[in-house]
């Protein structure tokens, strides 16, 4: 019998990987596990460096970043956008690729020309989209968050583990040195016991809130708007407003500002952590919001229990404040100098039994900062133990699906697909206005049944997953 909550697909396990530290992996015989990755070089081979053909849905924005990213040593072939007019820019730098506006059409066409698939679109399609790609055996990279709804995460993360591919999402701390040295110096006891965690973010820095209204406008030539809404079961009319940038604030097509900055900043506490498993979340200060758009600001609570070894956290996220150094709503995270200029855009500060880190970013990205000089000296005696990354989340994925390397970090099965359901579970405690006590192995909010409808969204028809 299917639980409540997990997804019946056959040959699926239906649990996420136990967390190993560093340390135990390299003492469980890392060497072996790190050359059945390439097997061409434990045959005595040359490495496989061929080109890999990529294929990018979604190519203006994000996208024409990651597109630059991946295309380093690699071949565009396939270039899929549903508005050819925001996409120009990329089109014409890469004259050679083919230009679709349907990915179906693109994978249907080009599916045997094809290794890796990058997703770049506005959050809602992120699911068909890579779905789609993996069904067809391709190795894919999705960008942040993995999926706009819990369930899809979930699916996409058990969809990888079935066709045994390489995946990687765009969350592009995962890949820093900042977040390495950040795990690498609380495994080492720097600033003692992490008790909290301080997260916060000026997003949004689009319009949504209660009430907004996006009037009808004729629909260019060069865009696909119905096949831009997809797989979203209600259909609106076309805005400038909402495509391109928008859409974030929707509840049908984005996350808000906790989708749009959490699968990046909490990556840092997630990783260095292990926050996958159990929690409860609840939100406070949150302003007018409706069933279309998200709120302007919030304060969302997560509460983990002792885990491993590692004892109970508190994360505090805070989203929607223009300057948090003036504005008096802003909880200021203990520990730090109060003279202290804090990033008005973001940042995050780890608060442990013997000392606090702060990070001025959403990536963790620079070396965190430790105010006590005594710590300071501790931490530049710690050792690397976490390789780093060159060339970011896409030749991370390219080196692994080459041989070259390990799985990427922020893969689907072990880090994205859970990490993406933690960060939006912090929704459903804004949508249901309730503390969450959330279930992760079955998926649900204990004794929440109104909770299914924004874990599970309903799917325009002809739109619905093919899991098989």
């Amino acid at each position: 019998m299917t639980k409540p909550g997990s997804i019946d697909v056959s040959g699926i396990v239906k649990t996420i990987r136990p967390y190993v530290s560093r340390r135990g992996f390299l003492k469980s015989g890392s060497l072996f596990a790190g050359a059945a990755l390439a097997p061409n070089l434990l045959l005595g081979q040359e490495p496989a460096l061929k080109k890999l053909q990529v294929a990018a849905v979604g190519c203006a924005g994000k996208g024409a970043g990651d597109i630059s990213e991946i295309a380093n040593g690699n071949e565009i072939v396939a270039l899929c956008d549903i508005d050819h007019a925001h996409a120009k820019g990329t089109f014409d730098r890469f004259p050679n690729a083919k230009k679709f506006f349907d990915f179906r059409e693109m994978l249907e066409e080009m599916g045997d020309k094809i290794d890796v698939v990058t997703v770049s679109t506005a959050d809602h399609m992120h699911f068909p989209i890579a779905l789609e790609a993996m069904r067809r055996g391709k190795h894919v990279f999705v960008q942040k968050p993995l999926t706009n709804t819990i369930w899809e995460a979930r699916a996409l993360a058990e969809y990888a583990k079935k066709k045994g591919l390489m995946t990687v999402m765009g969350n592009q701390g995962a890949t820093m040195t900042g977040t390495r040295l950040l795990r690498e110096w609380i495994e080492a006891g720097v600033i003692g016991e992490v008790k909290e965690v301080h997260y916060w973010t000026n997003r949004p820095i689009w319009p949504q809130g209660k009430g907004i209204a996006f009037p009808e406008t004729p629909v260019p030539d060069t865009l696909k708007w119905d096949l831009w809404q997809g797989s979203v079961a209600a259909r609106r009319p076309y805005n400038p407003k909402i495509h391109p940038f928008a859409w974030r604030g929707f509840w049908d097509y984005g996350c808000g500002a906790l989708g749009d900055i959490g699968c990046h900043s909490m990556n840092s506490a997630f990783w260095a952590l292990d926050l996958r498993g159990d929690f409860v979340v609840e939100a406070s200060n949150v302003s007018e919001f409706d069933d279309v758009t998200a709120p302007q600001r919030s304060t969302i609570e997560y509460l983990f229990p002792a885990r491993n070894g590692r004892a109970p956290v508190k994360m505090l996220w805070q989203d929607g404040f223009a300057n948090v150094n003036t504005d008096k709503g802003f909880i200021r995270p203990p520990g730090i100098p109060k003279d202290l200029q804090l990033n008005e855009q973001f940042g995050q500060v780890f608060v442990g039994t013997e000392g606090v880190m702060y990070c001025s970013d959403a990536y963790c990205s620079s070396t965190p900062v430790i105010f006590d000089e005594k710590l300071k000296a501790k931490a530049r005696t710690i050792k690397p133990t976490y390789e780093r990354v060159k060339g970011g989340p896409t030749q991370e994925l390219a080196r692994a699906i080459r041989g070259e390397g390990p799985k990427p970090v922020s893969n689907f099965v072990d880090h994205a697909g859970p990490l993406t359901e933690m960060v939006l579970a912090g929704n459903l405690a804004v949508r249901l206005g309730k503390k969450i006590d959330w279930d992760a192995a079955n998926m649900v909010a204990r004794g929440e049944d109104a909770a299914g409808a924004f874990i599970k969204r309903a799917y325009h028809s002809g739109w619905e997953p093919d899991l098989a």
